[in-house]
């Protein structure tokens, strides 16, 4: 066990053992992490701000001291009074590592920014949103007749609209007066009236006629990003789409993480909460800075997250959730002021909207999902699979919908992996594997040549070959498997084994080598051992889901299955089966909803009525629970193999030939050939 400090960073994963000392600015240059700095490490730039967590973190196996990181010293105090640095961020240059530590590199401080692929679908949305602007008369205030100015507001709102029993937000009461003298007794207000029986509320009131609309955010609180679609609620139209990365990542990249820290530190809960409504309010201010909008316009969120993150977002201890019977505070839909959660970049009165939970371990995210994909309503058998930390499984038709969390972790999401990273430009994407030559070709993002195609270096010359993202290790685990330098086990072959140099010895299994530029100071991107097997957890719990709800249907196969989030846009129904994700159909049958989750979020957020349906239909959906199922671990098992130890795929086999391979690791090991260069 080493005696030097552990220094993990979040969100990358990366991690390593370094002498007192060293800055983290240093540490993250030799470990390949995305941390910026422009000056040279003098303090001058900042951009290399980040933000070290404490207290103890059981998925990283380390326990931060208070004193993990050197102290303020002269350079950080003169920059703070200058500049200021946000509540606990340091200075990556400046703080030096004392004892074991995690550091969270902020977004900002990344130098390839995040790409987050949950784009909002372009799906037409009936409008009938909750709130609505109304241009009122209101009669002058009369000595011979006397009553406040709310009380004839109220009268000119039934008078001229029929609205009655109206009620006026708190923070409207101190400029109510002085709007209607602005505006010489003319005001336009609006009014959220909801699906409920809840009196109709003033959140807002202008001067006169105004006519610039209101606008809505519908929001993806997932555990690994968040994404946020400004939106007309006039038109449903999606002004201005953001994504970043979710900040609680650094207390723990699963839900159970975070669950686990809420445990171990006191006021950990807290700490996630401030961390996530920071964020939310870091997206909103963002978007309305971009499109020009006054935030007293926008003036409703509609959220949907997962259970864990419901409660965080709420700022509810979320310990319940972490054992059985892994009870919910409330499963039902909840509506917020924005000033309750702390999201001061909205107008003050907006209201949030939280869609109802499934159960403990399928949430609102899940619902959302329900709203947009509709499988209550299909007449064929579909099986709904929101792929992502935390995966959601929907399947059912018009008879009957099943629901059920399944736990795959971060590795789907580039963490976890060796050369891995979020999705930005420079990361690979796209890999193919020659079967004769067993050389590989990819691509990145922000490029869309291959690597064997003429000016792809030039191309990508800004931002050079980074690592690997969720969608490029998926795909280069299924291509191994269909070149046969991967058996069905997982196993890497090695290169006597394979025939391909490529496959290189890394301690006592093989790695394979994609791309390698270390003669250059670059990077050296590999597959390894790890990664595979990572790969294979997350995509045997994904499977396991699904099995355990066509169990409990009593089928043996689906007729149609929907891939949802970020993997239904960006990884290929062919690799998808060939891992053994999902289950066996025809690869027609496999279709892309893309972020239904956000979808589902925008139609709430446009149609009250959508509310209505999706919390009537919650209630009809019964919920399986992984966590106590039996017959879970059985089918987890089974589908460690790839694609799967037990079920046949013939679909898959009348498009793709598995060679059948086998690799004796005790064997292959005996000889060792020297790491070639590409």
């Amino acid at each position: 066990m080493s005696s030097k400090p552990l220094v993990v960073f979040t969100p990358s994963g990366k991690r390593g053992h370094f002498e007192k000392g060293t800055s983290i600015l240093q540490i993250a240059r030799q470990l390949g992490v995305d941390l910026d700095s422009v000056c040279g490490g003098r303090g001058i730039c900042s951009k290399c701000q980040i933000t070290p967590s404490y207290g103890e973190f059981t998925k990283h196996g380390v326990t931060v001291a208070a004193n993990a990181l050197s102290e303020w010293n002269k350079v950080e105090e003169r920059y703070n009074e200058k500049r200021g640095l946000a509540k606990g961020r340091r200075l990556g240059c400046q703080a030096c590592v004392q004892g074991d530590v995690v550091i969270d590199v902020p977004a900002e401080s990344q130098v390839h920014k995040q790409v987050i692929r949950k784009d909002a679908s372009v799906r037409p949305v009936k409008m009938n949103p909750a709130t609505r602007l109304f241009y009122i008369e209101v009669a002058e205030p009369d000595m011979h007749e006397p009553s406040g100015d709310f009380e004839r507001l109220k009268i000119a709102l039934h008078d001229q609209w029929e609205i009655s029993d109206v009620e006026l937000d708190f923070f409207q009461f101190n400029k109510l007066q002085k709007t209607l003298r602005q505006g010489n007794w003319a005001v336009t207000v609006a009014i959220f009236n909801d699906h409920t029986s809840t009196p109709p509320r003033i959140i807002e009131i202008w001067p006169g006629l105004y006519e610039d609309g209101l606008y809505g955010l519908a929001i993806d609180l997932g555990s690994t990003t968040v994404a946020a679609h400004l939106t007309d609620l006039k038109s449903g139209e999606i002004l201005k789409s953001a994504g970043l990365m979710n900040p609680q990542i650094r207390f723990g990249e699963d839900l159970m993480s975070r669950v686990s820290y809420s445990m171990m530190n006191s006021g950990g809960d807290k700490e996630m909460t401030t961390a996530v409504r920071e964020a939310i309010n870091s997206l909103a201010k963002q978007l309305l800075m971009e499109v020009e909008i006054e935030k007293t316009s926008l003036v409703e969120v509609v959220f949907v997250c997962n259970p864990v993150m419901h409660h965080l977002l709420l700022g509810i201890d979320p310990v319940e959730l972490g054992q059985a019977p892994f009870a919910l505070a409330s499963s039902s839909s909840i509506t917020v002021s924005a000033s309750n959660l702390g999201l001061n970049e909205i107008n003050p009165s907006g209201r949030c909207y939280i869609l109802p939970c499934i159960a403990g371990h399928v949430g609102a995210d899940a619902a959302a999902v329900a709203l947009s994909e509709e499988p209550n309503k299909s007449d064929d058998l579909v099986l709904v699979v929101d792929v992502g930390t935390n995966a959601e499984i929907l399947l059912g038709n018009k008879s009957k919908v099943l629901a059920c969390s399944s736990p795959t972790g971060p590795a789907f999401e580039g963490a976890q992996i060796s050369s891995g990273q979020r999705a930005a430009p420079g990361a690979i994407e796209r890999i193919e594997i020659n079967q004769k030559t067993k050389e590989p070709r990819f691509r990145v993002i922000g490029c869309d040549l291959w690597s064997d195609e003429k000016g792809f270096k030039e191309a990508i010359k800004d931002t050079g070959v980074t690592g690997v993202c969720g969608s490029g290790i998926i795909e280069a685990v299924a291509e191994l498997r269909m070149a046969g330098l991967m058996d069905e086990s997982g196993l890497i072959g090695s290169a006597e084994a394979t025939g391909s140099a490529r496959c290189i010895p890394e301690g006592r299994t093989n790695s394979y080598l994609i791309y390698d530029q270390s003669d250059e100071n670059g990077p050296q991107i590999s597959v390894s051992q790890n990664d595979i097997r990572a790969i294979q957890l997350a995509k045997s719990a994904l499977y396991a889901g699904a099995r355990l709800l066509m169990d409990e249907m009593n089928i043996e196969k689906v007729d149609r299955v929907v891939l949802a989030g970020a993997f239904g846009s960006h990884i290929s129904s062919k690799h998808a089966m060939v891992l053994g994700m999902i289950p066996d159909v025809p690869l027609e049958k496999v279709q892309s909803a893309g972020n239904a989750a956000g979808t589902g979020a925008r139609i709430a957020l446009c149609n009250i009525s959508a509310r209505n349906d999706i919390e009537a239909s919650v209630s009809q959906i019964e919920k399986i629970e992984t966590a106590i199922e039996p017959k879970f671990q059985d089918h987890f098992v089974a589908a460690n193999a790839i694609p799967h130890k037990i079920d046949r795929f013939p679909e898959l086999s009348k498009i793709v030939s598995l060679p059948n391979v086998h690799f004796n690791l005790g064997l292959e090991n005996k000889t060792r050939r020297r790491r070639r260069k590409f």
